[in-house]
């Protein structure tokens, strides 16, 4: 009996580097959260994010000699379940001989670029279902209420910073460094603002944003984070095509969802050693499934779950254009 053939080793690396590469710039969402993996075969796919409530202020004078009550700590355990996501393409023999392109090099780069945008949707949508939004135009209190030309204004920023900053959000100092994936690299202090790129053209407008920083105008380029735009209001602003969009959801138009955010807002967690895999399954791998090795398929697997932790350090306007 024939064996099936498998793909060496080294040469699924290299298309598993190659999905990897490809993914990690596009990652927008998640460069800003905090990252907690369960180890493998840890027997659970739930992780639990704790949080401390901070002391209150001691300014009762002690007495001498006498011991005070002391406090106790209060916790908050927020807890997620991770999922796995994944696809696949097929590949057939008559494909793979006839075209004149590495099929399986640019399979690897189109799973990783689907791979990149599942993930980024994933968090994007948790993190803009946060319990702090407002709403452009004038008294509204509801999606629906927002109208045509009730756009993004320097006014609902700056109510946005105060409310992070009325609740004790700390600028965001670092951010997951996309060459790692996993590890963080520090970034100069300032909230982060992550906004679509139709509502972004409206920070050009210099009648409305006349503070605006263009990062064209930074005094270093090194500073500039990927997708910056620039800066407004003690807000650092990262575009993407990828913002949220609610759509139709408005008085007869889309709503555009911009998230404000500070430092710990939250997290996203992976089972280690199965973020992410590209698997290869060679023509005649699937055996008589496949008798006249006819089909080979390439597809990712990942396992991921992301989760708010303070509902206090992220803040989401809805506007219209």
């Amino acid at each position: 009996m024939d064996t099936t053939t498998t793909i060496p080793a080294e040469v699924n690396n290299f298309y598993n580097r190659t999905l990897l590469e490809r993914a990690k710039p596009l990652l927008v969402h998640t460069k800003w959260a905090q990252v907690r993996d369960i180890p493998r075969n840890a027997g659970t796919s739930i992780i639990k994010f704790r949080r401390y409530t901070s002391l209150s202020a001691a300014t009762t004078p002690l007495s001498e000699g006498i011991t005070p009550a002391g406090s106790s700590l209060a916790v908050t355990d927020i807890t997620a379940t991770v999922s796995q996501y994944g696809d696949f393409i097929v590949i057939t023999d008559v494909l793979d001989y006839q075209s004149q392109d590495p099929i399986l090099m640019e399979t690897a780069e189109l799973l990783g670029d689907q791979y990149a945008d599942t993930i980024d949707q994933l968090t994007r949508d948790v993190m803009a279902a946060g319990t702090n939004k407002y709403f452009g135009g004038s008294g509204h209190t509801m999606r629906s209420q927002v109208a045509s030309g009730e756009k993004i204004t320097t006014t609902l920023i700056n109510n946005s910073v105060l409310v992070l900053k009325n609740g004790n959000a700390r600028k965001i100092t670092s951010m997951v460094d996309p060459s790692t994936g996993s590890n963080t690299m520090p970034i100069p202090a300032a909230y982060i603002g992550i906004v679509h790129t139709n509502v972004a053209v409206e920070f050009k407008n210099t009648t409305n944003f006349p503070t605006f920083v263009p990062v064209e105008k930074y005094p270093s380029q090194r500073t500039a984070l990927p997708g910056e735009i620039g800066t407004y209001g003690e807000v650092r602003w990262i575009e993407t095509t990828n913002g949220k969009v609610f759509t139709g959801e408005g008085a007869g138009v889309d709503v555009y969802g911009t998230l404000i955010l500070g430092s710990n807002a939250y997290g996203t967690t992976r089972i280690s050693g199965e973020a992410i895999r590209n698997i290869v399954k060679p023509l005649g791998s699937a055996g008589t499934a496949d008798a006249l090795d006819q089909r080979a398929t390439s597809g990712w697997k990942a396992t991921f779950v992301a989760k708010i932790l303070n509902n206090a350090f992220i803040v989401r306007l809805e506007t219209a254009l």
